[in-house]
């Protein structure tokens, strides 16, 4: 009996909520007696679905939909009553309100979403946005590139610390957005490149970047001798046609095919791409020169009739020599000895010359006397062939004697000594770039080939501003250094081409920086850039109210001003005998 009168409790206190129940009839009425405000629940319904509200109660004549009926299938009345008793009950209410909670913070969660949405349009402050990156800061990354690669530090994080921070850098973005821009930019668009030159070409990605270079390279004028060697763009990472050079600095990477003058001015380049490449870009009686003949052959295409071309073994062959005398195109480089067919055996053996001493020399023609065949002994036999240099006249050069420790002197064929002055251009311009390698510090081989690209034209560069000012016969400490001319370039770069917004940033100052121009010790403002102070706009005139007048900026002006530029914060000379204001914007 004890526990049958337990089950009627519990089943009579279970029922008992729903005796409480009002009608809809009655709850409508109620809800019409509530004189409030619904303006904030109004406000933040951004959904037109009424379904999707929790609190929401049809009216009578409408039909339920199914999800509420699904909702609502084990309870005897349809329609739950919206009240704190009616939700906080057990049994079928339990389930209706948990299935009608998740709901609720779904459009919940859906609102907040919106409204940081709404908060993320508006701008932040900051040196960059957070969007697709523009053409200014295109400039910039690569102005902080090139900066970066002038003053290392071991991580590129360093650049933003508080301790060592460049502001020259971080005046432009964060170091989030320079992240971003160097994972972000692209030489062109992917969908636009058919699929037939994706083929044909494995550095189409990087194809509009390399031509804008080439161009610049074929735009130099034709010397009289050039040189033909190899370069390696190192890289680890996977890439197209990536090559593995033993005796090279950086084994490991992109081979490079480069003309360069002896100066190590870059005349033209090629990537290699396979042999196949290079067949389509040669002539048909070319086909059978061999890999090192192909890229002799297409490298010289640009050059003048009558060009001195010195190469290495890997070039240079007896089929290629008389191929490119056809073209009026004159080789001269060291030979391998499978390449001398029985020419050879008609030179003293290798034994014979190291008997004889260092400085030792042979050498042979053929019959008409057109190319030339010398053999040299200075530490090892050294083969070499040329058209135009032989053996005569011969001259010394002082050499490392290994027993005796010290320079000896060593005869040497002419051949030798021009092949020495006219052949390290290639290195020359490695070594350059090797000084201050622009690193991105990346897998992704596109960035690299722009990095290395650009540490090419730049070394090209200050290698033709040194010939032009040598020629001019301008003293060498007005010649600015690699390092130097490095430095000026990133400079430009992070300073011009800035947007117009700058020039209202620069133009605005703080109230304390005007309120200390009236100190006894005024700080000194540096000289901006010479691409701001030429920049047309925003260089306006002001007078500032100052006890003592200050110090024109114009170099070799003594003068005195109160007449100050608002974007270059310079004090300049705006009178009419003196008018330093115009010099200097100009």
């Amino acid at each position: 009996m004890a526990a049958n009168t337990r089950d009627n409790s519990s089943g009579s206190s279970k029922y008992k909520p729903r005796q409480e129940r009002f009608s809809v009839q009655r709850a409508l009425e109620l809800l019409g007696l509530i004189d409030g405000d619904n303006s904030d629940l109004e406000d933040l319904s951004d959904n037109d679905d009424p379904i999707l509200d929790a609190n929401y109660q049809p009216p009578p004549q409408e039909q339920i939909s199914s999800e509420d009926e699904d909702d609502s299938s084990d309870d005897e009345d349809p329609i739950p009553q919206p009240t704190e008793h009616s939700r906080g009950r057990s049994g079928t209410g339990t389930d209706t309100g948990s299935s009608r909670t998740p709901r609720r913070r779904r459009q919940t969660q859906q609102i907040e979403a919106d409204r940081s949405d709404d908060d993320s349009e508006e701008p932040t402050p900051g040196p960059s946005t957070q969007g697709q990156p523009n053409k200014d800061e295109v400039y910039h990354f690569f102005g902080a590139c090139i900066l970066m690669s002038c003053i290392r530090y071991p991580t590129i994080r360093m650049y933003w610390s508080k301790a060592l921070r460049i502001t020259a850098i971080t005046d432009r973005f964060t170091c989030d957005r320079f992240f971003r821009l160097r994972g972000s930019i692209k030489v062109l668009i992917d969908d636009d490149v058919p699929e037939d030159l994706r083929k044909r070409d494995k550095f189409w990605k990087v194809r509009p970047f390399l031509d804008r270079i080439l161009q610049g390279c074929k735009s130099q004028n034709r010397p009289d001798c050039a040189s033909t060697d190899e370069q390696m763009i190192p890289f680890t990472g996977a890439c197209p046609y990536r090559q593995y050079l033993p005796m090279k600095p950086n084994p490991v990477g992109i081979k490079n095919f480069v003309c360069a003058t002896a100066y190590g001015i870059v005349l033209d380049f090629d990537l290699y791409q396979g042999k196949g490449a290079l067949l389509e870009q040669v002539e048909e009686e070319e086909v059978g020169l061999g890999l090192g003949g192909l890229v002799l052959a297409s490298l010289c295409q640009t050059l003048h009739r009558g060009t001195k071309v010195y190469c290495d073994r890997f070039f240079t062959s007896i089929r290629c020599v008389e191929q490119m005398m056809k073209k009026e195109m004159y080789i001269t480089g060291t030979i391998m000895k499978n390449r001398l067919a029985g020419a050879k055996e008609k030179l003293p053996s290798d034994k014979t010359m190291k008997n004889t001493g260092r400085g030792t020399s042979s050498e042979l023609s053929t019959e008409d006397g057109k190319m030339c065949l010398v053999k040299w002994y200075d530490n090892k036999p050294v083969l070499m062939m040329s058209v135009v240099h032989g053996t005569e006249p011969e001259d010394t050069c002082q050499c490392w004697d290994k027993k005796l420790k010290q320079y000896v002197t060593v005869s040497r064929p002419s051949i030798v000594r021009e092949y020495n002055l006219k052949m390290g251009g290639v290195d020359l311009i490695d070594r350059m770039i090797s000084y201050y390698r622009m690193s991105a510090r990346t897998k992704k081989w596109t960035m690299q080939m722009l990095m290395h690209f650009t540490d090419l034209a730049l070394a090209n560069s200050w290698l033709l501003y040194r010939k032009d000012l040598a020629i001019c016969a301008a003293p060498k400490k007005s010649i600015m250094q690699f390092l130097e001319f490095r430095t000026e370039m990133a400079t430009t770069l992070l300073a011009q081409h800035h947007g117009q917004g700058s020039d209202a940033d620069l133009s605005e100052q703080s109230e304390e920086e005007d309120n200390s121009n009236q100190r006894k010790k005024r700080p000194v403002m540096a000289v901006p850039h010479v691409s701001v102070r030429r920049r047309a706009n925003a260089h306006l005139p002001e007078m500032i109210s100052l006890k003592n007048a200050a110090r024109c900026r114009v170099a070799g002006c003594t003068g005195r001003t109160r007449v100050r530029c608002v974007t270059c914060k310079v004090f300049l000379c705006l009178q009419g005998d003196r008018n330093c204001y115009t010099a200097f914007h100009t």
